[in-house]
Formats: C-alpha cells, sequence, structure tokens
C-alpha cells in the first residue's frame, strides 16, 4: 500500500507573542488528498505545541514516501488521558467557578440588574408560625443572562432545546479541557489553539477558555476589548463533538462588531452548551478536573445562572501537591 507524507516549510505563531519557522519539514500523512488545515492539526500535535494562533504554509505538498512514525493523534496515558473510574476514587477537591450575584449587579451592559425584595419577612413571620420558629421568603426579579449562567439552544433558536430539555449526562462530570489563554496578545481564540488536543480528549468534553478577563468582572472595564471564540474556533470545536464551551469573558462571541454571533450560533445549533462569565479557571490544570453546571428546569426559556465547579482529583500517595 502507497504511503503518504507532507513535505512542507511552516511559519508558526503563538497567542502570547513568538513563533517557529520549519524549512522542509516532512509529516506522515494518512493519505493524498490531505489539505493544509489537516496538515496543521497533525503538525501542532506532533510536536506537543500549546498556545498555537496560527499555521501557515509558505510551501507545500504531498508525496508518496514510506511512513517514518510521526505521531498520531490517538490519545494515551503519556499524552493526557483523562482520569480512569479508579484515579477518581481517591477523592477529589472542588473549584467554585461562579460569580456570586447579589441585588444591582451589572453582568452585562443593558441587561437588567438583578432586584432582591421580602415577600415575607422574619419579623411577619412571627404572627404566622409557633413561637420561637420564623421564615424568610424573598422575591429575586432577574434577567436569565445575569452572573454565571449557561446558554441553551432555545437562547439562540426558536425550535431549539430549551432549559428543561438539557440531559444531566451533558452537565454534570464533564472531562474539562482547559485552555489557559490569559497572556494571548489578540482577542480572538483561533482554532489552532485547540490542534493540540486529541480527537479523543475533545469529543464530549467541556472546553474552557481560560482568558483571565473575570479579574474585571462587576466593573465597567469588563465591557470593553473582552476576548472571545472566533468563529473559525467555534466551527473546529463543534465538528470535534465537545459537549460544552465555557469562557471567563463578557461573552463568548466579539460583541463590538457588528451584531453577528457565530460562535453562539454554530456551537447551539449543533446542541453544544455554552456557559459565559466563568470564574477562577486559574485554578484548574490543564487536563484532569470535572466540569459541572446545571441550571433549574424551567421550559421555555434559553439562558438561567448555575453553580459552576469543577472537581479535580486527589494527587495519589507520593504524588507532588
Amino acid at each position: 500500500m502507497t504511503e503518504y507524507r507532507a513535505v512542507f516549510d511552516a511559519e508558526i505563531a503563538f497567542v502570547n507573542g513568538g513563533g517557529l519557522s520549519a524549512r522542509g519539514f516532512r509529516l506522515d500523512v494518512p493519505g493524498l488528498d490531505v489539505g493544509e488545515a489537516a496538515v496543521a492539526e497533525l503538525l501542532v500535535r506532533h510536536l506537543g505545541l500549546a498556545l498555537v494562533g496560527s499555521v501557515e504554509f509558505p510551501a507545500f505538498e504531498i508525496v508518496a514516501e514510506a511512513h517514518k512514525g510521526s505521531r498520531g493523534i490517538a490519545t494515551d496515558a503519556s499524552n493526557g488521558t483523562p482520569p480512569t473510574e479508579a484515579s477518581a476514587d481517591r477523592g477529589s477537591r472542588l473549584v467554585d467557578l461562579s460569580h456570586p450575584i447579589r441585588a444591582g449587579l451589572v453582568t452585562y451592559p443593558g441587561i437588567p440588574a438583578p432586584s432582591i425584595a421580602p415577600h415575607l419577612t422574619r419579623a411577619a413571620s412571627r404572627a404566622v408560625y409557633a413561637p420561637g420558629t420564623e421564615f424568610a421568603i424573598d422575591v429575586i426579579t432577574m434577567a436569565g443572562n445575569t452572573g454565571t449562567y449557561l446558554d441553551s439552544p432555545f437562547h439562540r433558536y426558536a425550535d431549539g432545546g430549551d432549559l428543561a430539555s438539557l440531559e444531566l449526562a451533558t452537565l454534570v462530570g464533564l472531562p474539562a479541557q482547559v485552555l489557559h489563554l490569559a497572556d494571548a496578545a489578540e482577542r480572538g481564540i483561533p482554532a489552532e489553539v485547540c490542534f493540540e488536543r486529541t480527537a479523543a480528549e475533545l469529543a464530549g468534553a467541556a472546553v474552557l477558555l481560560h482568558t483571565g478577563w473575570s479579574r474585571h468582572f462587576g466593573t465597567p472595564e469588563y465591557a470593553v476589548g473582552a476576548p472571545f471564540l472566533s468563529e473559525a474556533g467555534a466551527r473546529f470545536l463543534a465538528e470535534s463533538g465537545v459537549a460544552l464551551v465555557g469562557i471567563d469573558s463578557l461573552n463568548i462571541d466579539d460583541t463590538e462588531g457588528r451584531g453577528e454571533r457565530p460562535a453562539h450560533s454554530l456551537l447551539l445549533a449543533a446542541g453544544i452548551h455554552v456557559v459565559e462569565h466563568l470564574a477562577g479557571l486559574d485554578r484548574l490544570p490543564a487536563r484532569g478536573a470535572r466540569f459541572t453546571a446545571v441550571p433549574p428546569r424551567i421550559e421555555g426559556f434559553g439562558t438561567f445562572p448555575v453553580r459552576a465547579f469543577a472537581e479535580l482529583p486527589v494527587p495519589g500517595p507520593g504524588a507532588a501537591g
């Protein structure tokens, strides 16, 4: 059987600055019709690169040549396989990834801030219950897009699934693939930064985009110049079959453009949940955590706050802490 290799020059740029150049690089490929995009993905994984912003090929061709053992894209124990059931049994730590909600909180400019008022005060309840027994019942009025919240397909599409339709298996204990991008030089997160993860790692995972922007939450600075997921990045993740995409920024889309929302449109059309305004992603490892974000089961509603958190495996005996 004829085997093929890509022969190319490459210019690799990183989202946090700097780059690599390659001349006459050769890489095993599965067939003659492999395109530049697929080879870029194979190259990033073959070299084990992280924080890749772009891969360009000044020269590129596919030639008939015997394979030399270039790294494939299969997941194994040496390149970051999610933890096994046995390792999870050793215990865990919980990391809260949500912003607290309070009266007057501005999450997104133009969205009403929540208000909290008493329905039954403790003083009034004393006339209703036995001596020494009292309760407080309060009313909160808020938009679904408040604090750290989840978008269901109904948020974007009239015929999409609402919050009540979401399967718990797609919200609880998802393997978390965390992309640490806080030192990125550009606002838009490209598809290339995802190439370091294998197809097996991405399928069914919660991809969490750590931009560091949550440090501005609740301030005017939060609404200006916020990082976002590019259209190409959203398309790549949708095609990879991820279960959920989260970001610690104002929006998963660029809100300073002309109103297009490609990341929302692509991800929610594919049934992929979106969680925005996360916090604390700097506390998570790149691999190995489990992510949970569950909204109330509300019919005819598209977005609602969640208590998002990650579950971290406890290091085994003798492991570094």
